[in-house]
């Protein structure tokens, strides 16, 4: 439970943080006196300052006479004070417009998330692809590669493809695969992945299928096709933009934030922890529990199709970032998202 601040310490530290997060400069008593009508002394403003450090809203950086927030004032204010701004009708109309491209691919959509994402907020965009469980089936397709060698095309209602090559001793015609492929089409149309799943073990289970060579070869390909989760694909834009952000001057730092991107795995644990979450979520500094991304807040929020929730999207940058402007951009992008995934063109 947060503690509760008086009213009075309560303007103080959001014109710190507001401050702060404008000039990326500590905060001394005079600058809020001066830029905030607080009608307060400067000796006044610094007693509150005092009482705010004492509880760990705000600290002092090396030996400067202004104060910066902590995590923990930077967490109260998100919680209690911050005041989300509307997004503009202009960044509306750029979050639409990339939208509005006809036939584009699942990844081409989502790589367009990322990079508005980007560019409206300055800061990195990241967009995690649907995992396949969260869709539904649309078709399988098996290719002849060589004997022995075939290539199983999976593709869901929203569009992803996945390809798997299985070795196999049987040495099947392409007319032969095509059989199977349609078999399959017919039995698990319109399931999701989850569905055809057991779908495959109960058919498997079946006499016919015991005695069909074909119809019994299909259900253990489709099989091991859908052998391995996927492990999760993150689409990342602007990671430069963080380059111009004084906190990563420190080359150690900014190594480890670009090693976090190269690397993906934890970014996509992240963004799998705002999955089921309703509305926008936001994870500052150690509250995301990885080292690497040390200084970093990251704000997500959920895509959904007709089935639900099925994918995560939402920018990283410093923990000094303006939050009531990067939220509405961060909440109207998965809205956009959600109505491309919700209709059919997919």
């Amino acid at each position: 439970m947060a503690e509760e601040l008086n009213d009075r310490s309560r303007k103080i530290l959001e014109a710190i943080i507001e401050d702060y997060i404008e000039s990326a400069e500590p905060v001394g008593s005079r600058a809020i006196t001066r830029r905030h009508l607080l009608s307060l002394s400067p000796a006044s403003v610094r007693n509150v300052m005092a009482d705010l450090e004492e509880m760990g809203f705000i600290c002092a950086p090396h030996t400067s006479a202004g104060r910066v927030p902590t995590e923990k004032g930077y967490r109260y204010y998100i919680d209690s004070l911050l005041q989300v701004r509307q997004l503009s009708r202009s960044d509306q109309q750029r979050i639409e417009g990339n939208y509005r491209l006809k036939g584009l691919r699942v990844e081409e959509v989502l790589r367009e998330a990322g990079k508005v994402l980007s560019s409206i907020s300055h800061y990195t965009g990241l967009v995690l692809a649907p995992r396949l469980y969260s869709t539904v089936f649309r078709h399988i397709e098996f290719v002849r590669l060589s004997s022995g060698r075939i290539l199983v095309v999976l593709v869901t209602q929203s569009g992803i493809v996945q390809n798997k090559l299985i070795e196999t001793t049987e040495d099947l015609s392409q007319g032969d695969l095509e059989q199977m492929s349609n078999y399959l089409n017919q039995t698990l149309s319109g399931l999701t992945i989850q569905e055809v799943k057991t779908r495959i073990v109960d058919e498997m289970a079946q006499e016919k299928a015991l005695y069909d060579r074909l119809m019994s070869q299909a259900l253990q390909f489709s099989r091991q096709a859908l052998l391995d989760e996927d492990s999760g694909q993150v689409f990342i834009e602007g990671a430069a933009n963080m380059l111009e952000q004084p906190e990563f001057s420190n080359l150690e730092r900014m190594k480890r934030l670009f090693l976090a991107f190269e690397q993906k795995s934890q970014l996509i644990e992240l963004l799998d922890k705002s999955h089921k979450a309703i509305g926008v979520q936001i994870f500052i500094g150690s509250e995301t529990e990885y080292s690497e991304i040390e200084g970093c807040s990251l704000v997500t929020a959920a895509y959904s199709s007709r089935l639900g929730s099925i994918g995560t999207l939402g920018v990283i940058g410093p923990t000094r970032m303006p939050y009531s402007l990067v939220i509405p951009i961060v909440d109207y992008t998965a809205r956009m998202v959600s109505k491309i995934f919700e209709t059919d063109s997919h």
